[in-house]
C-alpha cells in the first residue's frame, strides 16, 4: 500500500466514524461483552432512636414487669418509714435479680474482695478499671479495690417483637369489676 493510500485511510478513519468502526471491527477479534458492573448494595436505612434502643427499652420493661423497678424509682420514698422502703426494696430486688440472671447474667470484673490491695499495670483496660484518688505518673499504680465492678457474662435478650411499641415500658392495668 502506498504512502498516500495509507494517509487517505488514516484520514478517513479519523474523520469518519463509520470507516473507523469498520476498520476496528475488521482488525480486532470479537471481544466478549463487558461484564456488568456489580450492583452496589443500597445504602443502609438510618434507624430511628426507638429501633436503635429497642433492646434496652425492652429490658427496662422486663425489669418493670418482674420487679416493678420503675414504680419503685418513680415513687417519692422520702415520706415512707425505713421498714416500708426496705420491704418494697426486697420485692424489687428479687424481681430485677431474676430478670438479670435470666437475660444478662453478670459477674465481678475482678475476684478480689473490696479493700484488697491491687496493682494496675501501665496500659490497663480502661473499660475494666477506673482509677480514682491520687492518679499521677505513668504506672503501674498501687491502690485498694473500692468496687469489684460488673461484667456481663452472657447476653440472651429475647427478640423484640415487631408488634410491640417499645416506648411503652409497662401498660396501664385496669381491673374490671
Amino acid at each position: 500500500m502506498s504512502f498516500f493510500a495509507r494517509l487517505k485511510l488514516a484520514l478517513s478513519i479519523l474523520f469518519s466514524s463509520s470507516t473507523a468502526l469498520r476498520v476496528t471491527g475488521a482488525l480486532a477479534p470479537a471481544l466478549p461483552p463487558p461484564a456488568p458492573a456489580p450492583a452496589l448494595p443500597p445504602p443502609p436505612v438510618p434507624l430511628t432512636a426507638e429501633q436503635q434502643h429497642a433492646a434496652a427499652l425492652f429490658l427496662l420493661g422486663l425489669l418493670q414487669r418482674e420487679g416493678r423497678l420503675l414504680d419503685f424509682l418513680q415513687e417519692d420514698i422520702a415520706t415512707f418509714a425505713d421498714a416500708d422502703v426496705g420491704a418494697a426494696a426486697r420485692l424489687v430486688h428479687e424481681g430485677c435479680r431474676k430478670v438479670l440472671g435470666q437475660y444478662v447474667p453478670i459477674a465481678p470484673v475482678v475476684k478480689e474482695t473490696e479493700g484488697a490491695a491491687m496493682e494496675i499495670p501501665t496500659g490497663f483496660d480502661a473499660n475494666r478499671f477506673r482509677l480514682t484518688g491520687n492518679v499521677a505518673g505513668t504506672g503501674p499504680w498501687k491502690g485498694s479495690l473500692k468496687h469489684h465492678g460488673w461484667v456481663a457474662t452472657k447476653i440472651s435478650l429475647p427478640d423484640v417483637p415487631t408488634t410491640v411499641d417499645v416506648k411503652v415500658l409497662a401498660p396501664a392495668e385496669v381491673e374490671l369489676a
